[in-house]
Order: C-alpha cells, then structure tokens, then sequence
C-alpha cells in the first residue's frame, strides 16, 4: 500500500495539542511502514518539498534510521542540511555525523569552512550558534580526525577526484584575438554631472581611481561566427558544463535573432543573448564577463578619456544613431525618441557593422568597436557594483523585474545611442534575461603573473 504523508494544510488546521499528537502519529506510522521503494521516494520528497519543517524533520530522521545504504536518501539527507529551518538542518547534520556520509563532507565545508583551518589552535573564530558547532563537530566526525595536518591530507584525498574532474573541464583561451590591458590604477567614472539635452545625470557615478591586475580582453565583440562554434560545442552534449547554476531549465543558447538578415552576418557582433548565455559563452571559451572596471579601463586607458579614441566626438568613429539611422542626427531627447519610435523590422536598414569595423577608433590597447555598434554586457550589478550573483531558476521575468539583483550593467552604448550614451563612463543596465537586438559582448581572461 502506498503511504502518503499528510499535507500542510491539514495539518495548519489543527489545534496545538491536535497537532503535535499527529505529529507523534507520523513518526509512529513512518517507522512502522514495510521500507518500500514507495516509501523511500515520499519521505525523500517530503525531506525536500513538505511545507512544514517538522514533517521534513520527520523524514530527514526516518531517512537516517530506515534508508541510509540508499544513495537517494543519503542525496536528500546531505541537501537537508541547507533547510532554512534550524532544526531541520540541525536533524539531518547530526544524521549525516552518526552515518559518518562522506558525501556529505562538501555540503557541511560550505557552512563552516575547512576543517584543517578551523581545527588549529590559532585559527581566529568567533563564538558559533549551534549550527556551526554542529557542523564542525559532523566534519570531525566524518573525516575521523582533529589534527589539522592530517585533516588537510584527508580533504585533498577526499575531493581529488572533483579537482580532477574540475581540471579536465578547463579550457584553454584562445588569445590570438585578444589585447593585454596592463595591470595598475586607472581613472574610472564620469567627467561631467550636468544634465544635458539628452537628460543625462551620471552624478551617480562620480570620477575614481581603480587598480586592477593585468588582463586580456576580446579586441571585438563576440562574432556570430564565433558564437555559431559555442552552438556545436553546446548541441554535442555537456552544455550544463558551461551553464549558470541559475540559468533557466532547458535553455539552449540560441541568440533571439540568430536567423534575423540584419544581424546575422558571420562577421557581424552577436545579439539577442541575454546574461545566461554570454556566461556560459565566456566558460566555454575559458573566460568570463567583464566586471564594469575591467571593461572601462580597456576601451578607456589610464588618462580618464571621454572616448576610446580621445576626448572629441567623431561619427566617423562609432557605429551610433547618427550613422546607423540615415540622414538623422537627433540633438535632443524629444527628437531621439521620435527617431527610434519610427524604427521597425525593415528599417534602419543596416543597423551593425562588422564587429572589426572603425579600426582608427580602436582603444589605447587595441579593442574595437567599445563605442557603439552594440552595448556590451558585464558581469557587474547595476546597483552593488558587485559581480552578479542571480538567484531566479523557476520564476519568469515578471516576478524579479522590479528585483535590483536582476539587473546587470552594460557598457559602450549601441546602434540606437547618441554620443552622450558612447563615452567610456556612460553606465547602462539591462535585466538578466532580456534579448536585445542592440545588445552583445566580449570576454577577459586572466593574464598570466610575470614570473611565470
């Protein structure tokens, strides 16, 4: 027979003597049930999903005392120790300390660290709650040591099958069409603070010195072409490899306007990804997204120029409104937006240009195109100034659109910009999940220390 656990509101509709009598019903009726694969999976789903802790409770104990040679019931046993109830993750840290699970070892090192550091006697700590005490006490016990030398041996014998697993995925980058940005200080943020006709305030973003370590940086934009090589690597198996651990079920990479004839030229910058995909892009190409300072020194230098190429506008430069649109030069925000209300599936015509277009408005390094063509997307948090660090998987854009985790920055302005938006400081954002015909990347990679 199958058994089922009761449900939340059943149970909230009880009184508190009511409850906690049904509450001792279930631990009789959990232990007294033949151990059924049945059995096995609503304890385990119950360990994972039930809307009251005490119930996951339950079946993190019944897990432990009836199931524990199962590895999914050790799986949802090791998950439970993240409950966001205490006493739920303090049930299944204690069952995973008396079942000595050493696969649960990864799982209690991210709450209390390594024990080979918290274990020696100068190691600085403060005063813990009783998770921490109790996660460091399961690890002592899972690892059957307290010494600090032998603890450390023990981890590196523990996770050097991850280490390897985590070196064969590397990827090598490929920086034969990448430029160095030399390591040191550089001058970040906007020269100016007045408004302006196009209504533009960067007060927000006052002038800074930043110091960075040395770094590549892709001289374009990610090509269509390029991207197209990701697509292969993706559609052949492995693409979770790549991915974000928030990124969307069952997303596939395809750029929005991967069959549009205006864009899709191989030559052309790649648009129509969101954040997701340039990611896992710059993880397959062994790489990553730009933080806001990287992008900014690489298309500015170190003089805190307003553009890649100097401090005057050329529109011969860039790829803005006043060249992709033409005829048009719009000397305001009124007229701007007048411009682009008229834009349509047809027209401007040729929006982009070749990612390697304007070669005389390269950056002091080398890098093309860091003024317009298409905005840039990085890995920096509009709001933080922090790296990104999304946590959305399940919801739709709806329900974190008003979510300042949601947004990232982007950089260099766009086909649709006017100059104002194209200096090297200009600060733009865009939601995570948004695929803009307007909108691509490039990738930084570590450069490597001097001495090596």
């Amino acid at each position: 027979m199958h058994y089922e656990l009761p449900d939340a509101p059943a149970l909230a509709s009880l009184d508190n003597e009511a409850y906690a009598h049904r509450l001792s019903v279930l631990e009789k009726e959990v232990t007294g049930q033949p151990p059924t694969p049945e059995l096995e999976a609503e304890l385990c789903r119950g360990t994972g999903r039930h809307a009251d802790w005490n119930v996951r409770r339950i079946c993190v104990d019944a897990l432990a005392a009836r199931f524990a040679d199962s590895p999914e019931a050790r799986q949802a046993i090791c998950a439970a120790t993240h409950d966001d109830v205490d006493w739920v993750a303090f049930t299944a840290i204690n069952a995973v300390h008396s079942l000595r699970l050493p696969e649960a070892a990864a799982h209690l090192i991210r709450i209390s660290g390594w024990p080979s550091n918290f274990s020696r006697p100068a190691y600085a700590r403060k005063p813990v709650g009783c998770g921490a005490a109790l996660t460091k006490r399961a690890l002592w016990g899972i690892f059957g040591s307290r010494d600090p030398e032998e603890l450390r041996r023990l981890e590196d014998e523990h996770f050097a099958g991850l280490r390897a697993q985590v070196a064969s995925a590397r990827v090598e980058p490929d920086l034969s069409d990448a430029v160095l940005v030399p390591g040191g200080p550089s001058i970040a943020g906007a020269r100016i603070d007045e408004v302006g006709p196009f209504q533009m305030d960067d007060a927000d973003n006052p002038l800074r010195v930043v110091e960075l370590p040395s770094f590549h940086i892709d001289r374009t934009a990610v090509t269509n072409e390029r991207y197209g090589r990701f697509l292969d690597a993706v559609r052949s198996g492995g693409a979770e490899r790549w991915a974000h651990p928030d990124q969307p079920d069952g997303k596939d990479h395809t750029p929005a306007h991967w069959r549009d004839p205006r864009f899709d030229d191989p030559s052309f910058p790649v648009v129509g990804v969101d954040w997701y995909d340039t990611y896992a892009f710059a993880r397959w190409a062994g790489g990553r997204l730009p933080s806001e300072d990287e992008w900014e020194k690489a298309a500015r230098g170190t003089d805190g120029r307003r553009y890649p190429w100097g401090d005057t506008w050329d529109t011969e430069l860039a790829r803005s409104v006043e060249s992709a649109y033409p005829g048009e030069n719009p000397r305001d925000l009124d007229e701007l937006e007048a411009l682009l209300v008229r834009t349509s599936l047809v027209w401007p015509p040729e929006p982009v240009v070749p990612a390697d277009a304007h070669p005389r408005g390269a950056s002091p390094y080398g890098a093309l195109n860091m003024a317009g063509n298409v905005w840039e997307i990085t890995r920096t948090n509009f709001f933080t100034r922090q790296d990104m660090a999304p946590f959305f998987k399940g919801r739709t854009g709806v329900e974190f659109m008003n979510r300042p985790e949601a947004f990232h920055v982007l950089k260099g302005g766009t086909w649709t910009s006017p100059p104002v938006c194209l200096t090297t400081y200009y600060r733009g954002k865009d939601l995570l999940t948004d695929r803009h015909n307007e909108v691509g990347f490039r990738c930084v990679y570590d450069a490597a220390p001097p001495d090596a």
